[in-house]
């Protein structure tokens, strides 16, 4: 049997629904560059600019917005309209006041886990946004950590399960990008668990762990405190 004291939670795409929202304004910034770029070629732009310029601005909506106005610039040679700049902006404050939907499940899983677990979110992103957002979600006052990192490596992981537990090798991390919460999370020593969410962002991929001892996959988290309970 393994004693699993802490248990770390992904934030977008894992408690609540997030990259629908991306993929909503970025169909909506094809709309306005239509007449400049095709949709597919407009989006390998955009992905360019998000992978150059992560380490600029980080992980969220204002590096997300940035970038889109890069490339609305790059397509258009410099003669992108004023007013397309201004739409692009408002997508993106649009974006930081979306409600919090949470997925399904989440609720009823996180409440059971903390009745004998420590719990730590560890999301990256904008801190001002996830700081909202978890407020909005109603699950706040059940995490006994909050770390809001500007990206997940194995020593985030490391660092965050000493401070929150009793380390990496009694901790479990879930979360929706095998990239981000999955494979660092295993090299830190902890299990990590994937739960996929309906859209992925291209820039979180990595292969699937299949022969970790320490890996799982489930379907959604409400599956989640009966593997623990079965580890």
């Amino acid at each position: 049997m393994v004693t699993i004291t802490t248990i770390g939670f992904d934030a977008d795409d894992t408690l609540w629904h997030n990259e629908v929202f991306f993929k909503g304004t970025q169909a909506k910034f094809a709309a306005l560059l239509a007449d400049y770029a095709d949709p597919d070629h407009l989006m390998d732009r955009l992905l360019e600019a998000e992978r150059r310029n992560l380490g600029h601005y980080g992980f969220g909506i204002k590096g997300f917005t940035l970038s889109m106005i890069e490339t609305a610039i790059e397509v258009t040679e410099g003669r992108v309209p004023a007013s397309v700049l201004s739409q692009i902006l408002a997508d993106g404050r649009k974006m930081l006041r979306h409600p919090v939907d949470l997925m399904t499940g989440v609720e009823a899983c996180v409440r059971a886990l903390a009745v004998d677990h420590r719990l730590v979110l560890i999301t990256k992103g904008d801190l001002l946004d996830q700081e909202r957002k978890l407020a909005e979600s109603g699950l706040g006052d059940l995490f006994d950590g909050i770390e809001i990192v500007s990206d997940k490596v194995p020593e985030t992981y490391s660092r965050a399960f000493d401070a929150h537990g009793d380390g990496a090798a009694q901790a479990l991390m879930v979360g929706n990008s095998m990239k981000s919460d999955v494979v660092p999370a295993i090299e830190a020593g902890a299990w990590g668990v994937f739960c996929p969410s309906e859209h992925e962002w291209e820039l979180e991929w990595a292969e699937e762990p299949v022969t970790a001892p320490r890996y799982r996959r489930i379907k959604t988290l409400a599956e989640l405190p009966q593997l623990i309970a079965g580890l």
